[in-house]
C-alpha cells in the first residue's frame, strides 16, 4: 500500500480503506491480465518465432510473419497490433525472468533496454522511494515521455508533444510570451530567433521597428554598418531624405566629414547653384522690379567682361616682356601652350556670346576650361 493511499482520508469518492480494497482486487486482475497477455505472446511466438535481422530473406519473411499474426489476431478477436506487441514482449522476457506483481505494461516498456542482463536486473530493482514499478517510472528509466511529468525537462517534453500541431503551438507560444517571468528566462539567441520569426510579415516588422529605434540603449548596440543600412532604407523617400539631411548638415562635425567626400561636396555645390538659379527665376517671374534689375545685371556683366579682358591684357603686357632672352624648358613650354589654348578657346567663347547671346559650352571647350 502506498504512503499516499495510507495517509489520505479519501480518494475520489471512496474512503481510504475502500480504495485500498479496490487496489488489492485490481492488482490481482492486472496480474491475471498480464499472464494472459504473456500467454498470447508465447503462442504468437510459437506460430511465428522471432527471426534474425538482415538480408532479403528477412524482408520476405516479414510479410509472412505479418500475415500469420494477422490471421491469428482475427481468429481470437484481437487486433494485430496487440498480438504483435505481446509476441515481441514475450520474446524479451523468458518465463523464468518474468516478475510476478509487475504488470505486462511495465514488462513491455522495460523490454526497450537492449542488454539482456541489464534488463533482467533493472526489473528487480524499482526506483528509490518506490516499492514497485509504475509505467511512468519505467518510461522514465528508458528515456520515454511520461504521462505525469515531474521534472522541468519532462514538462518541457510534454509541452513539445502537445504542441506538435501548428495551431496549438501558436496559441501556447502567444500565451507564454505574455508572461514576463517566462520571457526573462529565454536565452538571448532564442529571443532573437523568435523576434525574427514574428516579424517576417512586413506589416508587423514596420510596427515593431519604430519602437526599437526609439530606445537609445537598443540603437547603441546596433553595428555601424547596420545603422548605415537602416538610414539608407528609411531615407529612400525624397521628403524624408531632405529633412534628415538638413538636420545632419546642421551638425558641424557631420558637415565637415560629409564635405570631405568629393561627390557629396559636388552635389552640395550643385544644389546651391540650382537653388540660386531657381530663386532668381522665381524673382524674375514674380517681382515687379525684375526688368530694372535685369538691365542693371546686364550693365554689370558688360563691365565685368571688359574688366576681365583688360586685366588679362594688362597682366600679359606686364609678364611677357620679362621673358626676354629666357629659354623655357620643355615641360614649361607644354604648360604655357596648354594655357594659351585655353585662352584662345575662351576668347572664341566670348566673341560668340557677344555676337549671338549664346553662352552654351560644348564638351571640348568644357574640358579645356576645366584643364582636362
Amino acid at each position: 500500500m502506498t504512503e499516499e493511499v495510507e495517509s489520505a482520508d479519501k480518494v475520489g469518492s471512496v474512503s481510504a480503506d475502500r480504495y485500498a480494497e479496490i487496489v488489492a482486487e485490481l492488482r490481482k486482475l492486472v496480474e491475471t491480465a498480464s499472464r494472459i497477455q504473456f500467454t498470447i505472446g508465447d503462442y504468437a511466438l510459437e506460430v511465428e518465432p522471432m527471426r534474425e535481422a538482415g538480408g532479403q530473406e528477412r524482408s520476405d519473411s516479414l510479410f509472412r510473419v505479418k500475415d500469420s499474426l494477422f490471421r491469428l489476431a482475427e481468429d481470437i478477436g484481437l487486433s494485430y497490433a496487440m498480438v504483435d506487441k505481446a509476441r515481441w514482449t514475450a520474446s524479451k522476457w523468458p518465463k523464468v525472468r518474468r516478475v510476478a506483481g509487475v504488470s505486462f505494461t511495465v514488462h513491455n516498456i522495460l523490454a526497450a533496454i537492449a542488454d539482456d542482463e541489464e534488463r533482467f536486473t533493472t526489473i528487480l530493482n524499482p526506483p528509490e522511494s518506490k516499492s514497485r514499478w509504475t509505467p511512468d517510472e519505467a518510461n522514465r528509466r528508458v528515456g520515454r515521455q511520461v504521462v505525469k511529468p515531474v521534472t522541468p525537462q519532462e514538462k518541457v517534453s510534454a509541452i513539445h508533444s502537445l504542441a506538435k500541431d501548428e495551431e496549438v503551438a501558436g496559441r501556447v507560444t502567444g500565451d507564454l510570451l505574455r508572461r514576463p517571468e517566462v520571457v526573462a528566462q529565454v536565452r538571448d539567441e532564442d529571443k532573437v530567433r523568435v523576434v525574427e520569426e514574428l516579424t517576417r510579415e512586413d506589416q508587423v516588422a514596420a510596427a515593431v521597428a519604430p519602437d526599437f529605434l526609439r530606445r537609445p540603449a537598443v540603437v547603441a548596440r546596433v553595428a555601424k554598418a547596420d545603422k548605415v543600412k537602416v538610414v539608407e532604407e528609411l531615407t529612400r523617400d525624397e521628403h524624408v531624405a531632405a529633412e534628415v539631411t538638413t538636420g545632419l548638415l546642421r551638425r558641424p562635425d557631420v558637415a565637415f566629414k560629409a564635405m570631405s567626400d568629393d561627390t557629396a561636396r559636388h552635389q552640395v555645390n550643385r544644389a546651391q547653384v540650382d537653388q540660386g538659379r531657381q530663386a532668381r527665376e522665381h524673382f524674375e517671374e514674380t517681382s515687379p522690379v525684375a526688368p530694372a534689375i535685369r538691365n542693371i545685371d546686364r550693365s554689370v556683366e558688360f563691365l565685368d567682361l571688359v574688366t576681365a579682358c583688360h586685366a588679362f591684357v594688362a597682366a600679359a603686357g606686364r609678364v611677357v616682356p620679362g621673358m626676354r632672352d629666357r629659354q623655357l624648358g620643355d615641360d614649361e613650354r607644354v604648360i604655357v601652350h596648354e594655357n594659351v589654348a585655353r585662352v584662345r578657346a575662351t576668347l572664341d567663347w566670348i566673341e560668340t556670346a557677344v555676337d549671338t547671346g549664346k553662352v552654351d559650352v560644348d564638351g571640348e571647350l568644357a574640358k579645356l576650361l576645366q584643364g582636362e
